[in-house]
């Protein structure tokens, strides 16, 4: 069991590629308080004045939590 704020200062890596993607920016629950999906931070681009678009990653891709980071499996970022 997790508290939602735990997530945000966990480093989220992606099982395809091996890369760390983004911080969780908020997650997505249903009617019944279900998690649907987390929605991750875009990348800082050009000198960090631009960001490229929240990730919304669904909970069915979310792999692993664990103490110090959470696996997700994207194919196409």
């Amino acid at each position: 069991m997790f508290k939602a704020t735990d997530l945000s200062s966990r480093l989220i890596i992606n099982l395809a590629d091996g890369r760390r993607i983004g911080p969780v920016k908020d997650m997505i629950m249903n009617d019944a308080g279900r998690v649907e999906a987390i929605v991750l931070r875009g990348r800082k681009r050009l000198m960090g004045v631009l960001r490229d678009k929240d990730i919304v990653v669904p909970w069915p891709q979310v792999k692993k939590i664990g103490v110090d980071a959470v696996l997700v499996e994207i194919e196409d970022l």
